[in-house]
């Protein structure tokens, strides 16, 4: 059955990936797949989202193009799904060696990790050069609670897109699932903003991701509640659910406040509000408007604990269906 071997594959991915991470010195050598997204993604922008194109035409070609790209991605993991079969257990190490490629769990807390530490050593400006690696706001704008805020902000919500979703695209579609979110994951980052350039062009891809994160959203406000009761006990669990229902819609983006709330309540911190991206202010609500207005270093550090626990948890639950199945 194709469900629990791709459990199997998965718990052993998700174990890979939690030891290994994304060695630098692989990716020195070779180009990481998700950077044969991006240049694929680039050049179709290149030929069909130029300046002399009407808006209606650009949206009707962003339509095609994030289509065809995700059924050429799609066709990919089939072909490598079909190649590696012919291996027996070799094969099936192959296929784990891809999906932990395409997972985001060390290479994630590492990056988050890297902003305590930019803070404990180089107190603000450490701080911001890390931050500025992962988030897109501007980081001179910040001072060190909001790029604590910024840290754990990422770390929530790429929890969910970067670890829960892919797993469960794999799950149940195996590596056309896996390759096709990754490729739809990527184009939203490159075109999928609301910039005059891309606001047509990337609309297609911009809904698209919305509906293929909606499912792992939601269930990563299980999962970090569930680590958030390992690492803090049942107050925090309760905490992360409760300010998750409630806050988790304020958000501008359909999916990300879910998570993000789900931490702030985790670690009773305040998340989200005013930030500047490119100059611009943007105006968001507070989320967990209750919590403790200061973000600290110490939270960062929890906020990984948590995160940590979550991804355990969530590859403790892929085991467990993996052996009902059996």
């Amino acid at each position: 059955m194709m469900l629990d071997h791709n459990l199997l594959v998965l718990v052993l991915a998700l174990l890979l990936d939690r030891i290994i991470g994304d060695p630098d010195a692989l990716w020195m050598r070779f180009q990481h797949p998700v950077v044969l997204f991006g240049n694929a993604i680039s050049r179709v922008d290149r030929m069909f989202n130029r300046d002399d194109l009407h808006k209606r035409e650009r949206r009707r070609n962003g339509v095609w193009s994030i289509t065809v790209l995700l059924l050429v991605s799609a066709l990919a993991g089939l072909v490598l799904h079909g190649f590696f079969s012919l291996f027996g257990v070799a094969g099936i190490l192959l296929e784990v060696i891809c999906v932990a490629v395409f997972m985001a769990q060390k290479s994630l807390a590492d990056h988050v990790e890297a902003v305590a530490a930019g803070l404990k050593t180089g107190g603000v400006s450490g701080g911001r050069l890390a931050v500025s690696r992962i988030v897109g706001r501007d980081p001179e704008t910040l001072d060190e609670p909001a790029v604590c805020r910024a840290a754990i902000e990422s770390l929530a919500e790429n929890f969910s897109d970067g670890v829960v979703a892919p797993a469960l695209w794999y799950a149940v579609f195996g590596l056309p699932g896996l390759f096709a979110y990754k490729m739809l994951n990527t184009a939203d980052s490159m075109i999928g903003h609301k910039s005059d350039k891309y606001a047509d062009f990337g609309w297609a891809a911009a809904r698209l991701d919305d509906v293929a994160n909606w499912p792992a959203a939601r269930l990563s406000i299980l999962l970090i509640a569930a680590g958030a009761w390992l690492r803090r006990g049942r107050a925090a669990f309760k905490e992360a659910l409760r300010v998750a229902a409630r806050d988790g819609g304020l958000h501008r983006s359909p999916n990300s406040g879910r998570p993000e709330a789900a931490m702030a309540g985790a670690l009773n911190v305040q998340l989200a509000g005013p930030r500047v991206y490119s100059g611009i202010v943007v105006m968001e609500p507070m989320i967990n408007g209750g919590g403790r207005e200061t973000a600290t270093v110490v939270d960062i550090e929890d906020g990984v604990s948590v995160f940590y626990a979550s991804c355990s948890i969530l590859a403790v639950t892929a085991l467990v269906l993996f052996l009902v199945l059996l």
